[in-house]
């Protein structure tokens, strides 16, 4: 009899085949006394180096087949194998404690894994599966075990793992391997990232597939809806060979609009942008045919190393960007970190509401020197496209003024200085604070727009923090009191003439799609690979119709109701 296992949609798509079992668990570390810690350190250094040279052989493999972003993914492995805090600090434990260079290696890796596991960013959690990931080869090397990858597989199979690290997704050979099932991961880990650039279809973080599944067995991954059938019948095999030939036609109408705008069928344009944490994610961005950048997050510069980053670097990463999307406009969010998101080299308290604490724009404007430095790579910057920059986490108009006041100094002082930057462009605010919704009036009359951030909006609203599994019932995106304060922040925008985007998660919801284009959005800001589908959807519905449905949507008492009017809509749209 058939089971059916749920997990998280990591890389869409469908694929049917028997499931090989990958067992990668953990090495088995001891701890021993040295006596000649010179040698133990020694025997390190040459673990280090054979695993750069693993890294450096994957690295080349991987730009031949996956390109240069992908690469670069293990061109960052090798920058933390030579990272002196991760460095030093093995060595002085063998030195100072006498132990043997495999625990001193894997207690330092463990400190290092889990302040990454305790953030709140999804995206920087993630990088915890890196630095496993690089550690443990450093510790095969030490152990003299050789990593379990399917390298040489002769028939085309199913991955099942516990986790699969980037070096696992890299060497599989995409003959053969047509899906992979985890149990831990999430759509922002690499290997996850690279199943989609490989188009092989994913479900991750599944938590007990590695027992559910037995080697052999039949398996179907839906990677559209985050579910693996276990032992599906003949006739759940047939439905999902039929949902494969659709899924591929449909993927042949999504190539025909890269490049195209975005239409609704009734003749409004609506802009579809993307979200990026790097400028390597501009690949993805360029070959889905986005329309600009709606939101750059920064913080990627300032993490995983042991200083802040300088005004020079910051400007090649913003001028890269600005470069590359070549006169689209492009959102660059300022600093958005603290009290959940440590930076090693800022002393920032702990918090007990870290979600409600010292952070963002409440962080730089304490913090002036490190907001200024970056203010100054942002305005340097400006004359290599169309820079708009935003604002995060608002609550205020003194928070506005006070942030625009020192942007404004910062414009002077490099005037006076000679720079040349473009002016005017745009500066504007991230609407994720119910209280900046609610004003959203007040603040039309100062920012040139608006951006509705609605990952931290929905939880802040509903009072549900959204990494709290007890009560993730709660965070609803279509609850109507969210869409009532996103509809606020649109009319409040659109009657004095500003325009209003969104890069939330919400944005590239394709339920969420059809009451924001009757609401009127202007941009919608989302993952790369969302865009494609979100185009289509929004060519096939007319905005004025769509628009009508807005009041019956607002008057309704439950997010279930809103979800089920819309999915009827929609399936009339289909018809």
């Amino acid at each position: 009899m058939s089971r059916k296992i749920t997990g998280v949609k990591a890389s869409a798509g469908i694929v049917i085949g028997k499931a090989l079992l990958l067992d990668n668990s953990d090495l088995h570390i001891q701890s021993v006394l040295v006596e000649d810690t010179g040698a133990e350190t020694s025997r390190f250094r040459e673990a280090l180096e054979k695993a750069k040279e693993d890294l450096l052989d994957i690295s080349e493999r991987v730009e031949q087949e996956l390109g240069t972003e992908h690469a670069d993914i293990f061109r960052a492995h090798l920058m933390v194998l030579e990272d002196p805090e991760l460095v030093d600090t093995v060595q002085a434990k063998i030195e100072q404690e006498k132990v043997n260079a495999e625990h001193a290696m894997h207690e330092v890796a463990q400190s290092f894994i889990s302040l990454f596991e305790q953030m709140d960013n999804e995206y920087m959690r993630e990088r915890a599966a890196d630095i496993r990931d690089v550690t443990k080869r450093v510790l095969s090397h030490l152990m003299g075990v050789e990593l379990s990858v399917p390298s040489q597989l002769q028939d085309e199979v199913i991955i099942v793992a516990k986790d699969l690290t980037p070096s696992d997704t890299a060497q599989l050979d995409r003959r053969f391997v047509k899906g992979f099932v985890t149990d831990i991961g999430g759509r922002t880990s690499h290997s996850a990232i690279m199943a989609r650039s490989m188009g092989i279809p994913a479900v991750v973080g599944t938590r007990d597939m590695t027992r559910e599944a037995q080697a052999g067995v039949t398996l179907i991954v839906d990677g559209h809806e985050g579910i693996v059938i276990i032992d599906p019948s003949e006739k759940e095999i047939a439905a999902y060979q039929e949902q494969q030939i659709l899924y591929d036609k449909q993927k042949e109408e999504w190539a025909q609009l890269v490049g195209t705008k975005t239409m609704s069928r009734d003749g409004h344009h609506v802009e579809l942008a993307a979200n990026i944490g790097s400028p390597l994610d501009l690949d993805d961005v360029l070959a889905n045919g986005a329309e600009g950048v709606g939101l750059f997050r920064t913080e990627f510069l300032y993490m995983g190393r042991d200083e802040l980053p300088t005004e020079e670097e910051q400007f090649q990463a913003y001028k890269q960007v600005l470069e590359q999307m070549d006169g689209k406009p492009v959102v660059i969010r300022t600093l958005d970190i603290g009290g959940d998101k440590h930076l090693p080299y800022l002393d920032l308290p702990e918090e007990m509401n870290p979600f409600l604490g010292f952070r963002a724009i409440r962080l730089c404007l304490d913090n002036q020197d490190l907001f200024r430095t970056q203010l100054r790579a942002l305005l340097r910057a400006s004359v290599h496209g169309n820079l708009k920059i935003m604002f995060p986490m608002i609550a205020t108009l003194e928070e506005f003024r006070q942030a625009k006041a020192v942007l404004e100094e910062e414009k002077q002082s490099m005037q006076d200085e000679g720079f040349v930057f473009t002016q005017p462009f745009e500066v504007g605010i991230m609407v994720e604070i119910p209280a900046a919704a609610m004003m959203a009036d007040m603040f039309a009359n100062e920012v040139d727009f608006f951006s509705i951030g609605t990952n931290d909006l929905i939880q802040y609203t509903l009072a549900a923090d959204r990494m709290n599994e007890r009560v993730a019932y709660l965070y609803q995106p279509y609850h109507p009191a969210v869409l009532r304060l996103i509809r606020q922040v649109i009319e409040a925008a659109h009657a004095k003439g500003k325009w209003v985007g969104m890069c939330g998660e919400m944005a590239g919801d394709l339920v969420a799609i059809p009451i924001l284009l009757g609401m009127g959005l202007d941009e919608f800001s989302m993952s790369a690979s969302s865009i494609l589908p979100a185009r289509q959807l929004i060519s096939r519905m007319s905005r004025d119709e769509k628009a009508k449905d807005t009041e019956q949507i607002l008057s309704m008492s439950t997010s279930q109701q809103v979800e089920d009017f819309v999915k009827t809509q929609l399936a009339k749209t289909d018809n």
